[in-house]
């Protein structure tokens, strides 16, 4: 009876199909019992379909290269290109510091050994798997953990005391060279496949040609624009019509436009007053041209041709992009650096806000970056867990001016808290967001979302670019109150910014980082 249940239970539930290695695992057999086929016709007879012997195929032999390299691991090719490139760079890292910096004891460092040991650790964490992007979101832990593997064992190979003085040096410049490399590729990645910032685009005017240069914008890729909208006073408003005119300058800020495209011809006084309130902003421009013109798109006449609709450039802001690569590449290096020479510092931070109060060690909330682009900011936990809730309660205690949230002695923070604010050690983790590209080392603090909503059209301006770990504001005013100074600090860093500022304000912040200034 107990066998007849059991097989009744196995026809209405039958067990998955075992893989081929199911043989391996005792009591379990090769090949599944026969499984019945399905019912039709609403007949309760069920027709048992046996499996063939001969149906059962062996499985294919596997190559050499598939026997000794882990799987899966898609292309060989890219497998290989990818171990060659780190053991290049691992090779080019400790090779100049042997040179550079002799006193070292880099001689005793067994380079080929740990080269080989980081490439090993990394096929166990994953980092050479076939990927689209260079740089996904786990590499840092994974390439930190590989990295700290084969310097310690190599240390344990070699057991010579004078190596502990290398150890830090080649720990850090390895990581900050692998990190760097997978950086900048997905850096060239991003702007080969189009995954770049696109510029945000307005149009004034809502009429045919207008929507004809919206629909050609957005069916070219190679453009990388996004229409945000229209605004036209004789339509009524609608999820694609914006505004009117009068609105541009709220909307340009609103809205962070890159651009205006003005589609009025025949109306000479609107087009002017536009162009005024978009030079105000800062905005490119580009119009369609009111006299006909005879010439095709092949000619050089300095015409552009959006779909078949020609526009000419009215004004194009300066763009220092060159100066703004260098930024970058040094932000990339930079927070990569930091974040393996701050490794030893982070640890004990994060055992110390462990021990002192429950709650996780890294506070994550949204801040308004870039465009008004929202992103997660990363910062050792120096308050209790609810401190977000409790912010509405303290909000009568504010002793900042504008929409910014600051008190003394906020009960919110723990003991440790107090300490690691002081010395701007919570902020360490920022450098993750530079790392990602969220931040950047110097610029404009992030500020919450919600204190963003209570900004004034004016102080939208600086959401224009990317925030920063440290700025103006922090190494000459940090302990003012008023909201107005921060912003004229952060508005003045932006129309003066160059790469000579942005060293004096990094230089001036060694100032801080040793000195207890924080709160």
């Amino acid at each position: 009876m107990s066998e007849l249940i059991a097989h009744e239970r196995w026809e209405q539930d039958p067990p998955a199909v075992p893989s081929l290695y199911a043989r391996m695992i005792p009591g379990v057999p090769a090949i599944p019992p026969p499984r019945s086929a399905p019912q039709t016709g609403g007949s309760s007879k069920r027709t048992v379909v046996p499996i063939k012997e001969n149906s059962v195929r062996s499985a294919p032999r596997r190559t050499l290269t598939q026997l000794l390299l882990p799987h899966p691991i898609g292309d060989p090719f890219t497998l290989y290109r990818l171990v060659v490139v780190d053991l290049i760079i691992l090779a080019s890292v400790c090779g100049m510091q042997t040179l550079l910096v002799p006193n070292w004891s880099l001689q005793q460092f067994d380079l080929p050994l740990f080269a080989v040991l980081v490439t090993l650790f990394g096929f166990s964490e994953g980092i050479y798997r076939e990927s689209p992007d260079p740089f996904p979101p786990d590499v840092v832990p994974s390439l930190t953990r590989s990295v700290l593997f084969a310097t310690t064992l190599v240390y344990l190979a070699e057991r010579d005391a004078m190596y502990l003085r290398a150890i830090p040096a080649v720990f850090a410049s390895s990581l900050s060279g692998l990190l760097l490399y997978r950086r900048l590729s997905h850096s060239a990645w991003a702007r080969r496949n189009g995954k770049t910032e696109s510029r945000r685009v307005l149009i004034v005017g809502g009429g045919p040609v207008s929507r004809a240069i919206a629909r050609a914008l957005r069916n070219d890729p190679l453009q990388r624009v996004r229409v945000e909208g229209f605004i036209d006073d004789g339509l009524p408003l609608s999820t694609t019509v914006l505004g009117r005119i009068a609105d541009l300058d709220w909307l340009a800020r609103a809205e962070f436009i890159d651009e205006v495209i003005l589609a009025l011809p025949g109306e000479p006084e609107v087009t002017r007053v536009v162009a005024e309130v978009a030079l105000r902003n800062h905005l490119d421009i580009r119009a369609i041209p009111d006299l006909p013109l005879a010439t095709g798109p092949d000619t050089d006449t300095g015409i552009e041709y959006i779909g078949e609709i020609p526009v000419v450039t009215l004004h194009r802001e300066p763009v220092p992009s060159a100066a703004l690569s260098v930024k970058r590449w040094f932000d990339i290096a930079f927070a990569a650096l930091g974040l393996a020479l701050a490794a030893p510092v982070m640890a004990i931070v994060a055992l110390l806000i462990r021990l002192d109060s429950p709650g996780p060690v890294i506070y994550a909330a949204e801040r308004s970056g870039a465009k008004g682009r929202r992103f997660r900011c990363y910062k050792f936990r120096s308050m209790v867990t609810n401190a977000d809730h409790l912010k509405d309660n303290l909000r009568t205690r504010n002793q900042r001016a504008g929409p910014i949230f600051k008190i003394v002695n906020d009960p919110r923070i723990t003991r440790v808290g107090h300490f690691i604010r002081r010395y701007s050690l919570d902020e360490l983790p920022q450098l993750w967001n530079v790392l990602r590209g969220d931040m950047s080392l110097v610029g404009p603090r992030p500020h919450p979302v919600d204190e963003v909503n209570h900004y004034e059209l004016h102080d939208y301006r600086r959401l224009d670019v990317k925030p920063g770990i440290t700025g103006l504001w922090q190494i000459s005013a940090r302990h003012s109150p008023s909201f107005e100074l921060n912003m004229h600090l952060d508005l003045t860093y932006i129309e003066n910014w160059s790469l000579a500022l942005d060293l004096r304000i990094l230089l001036s912040t060694v100032r801080v980082l040793f000195t207890p200034e924080g709160e």
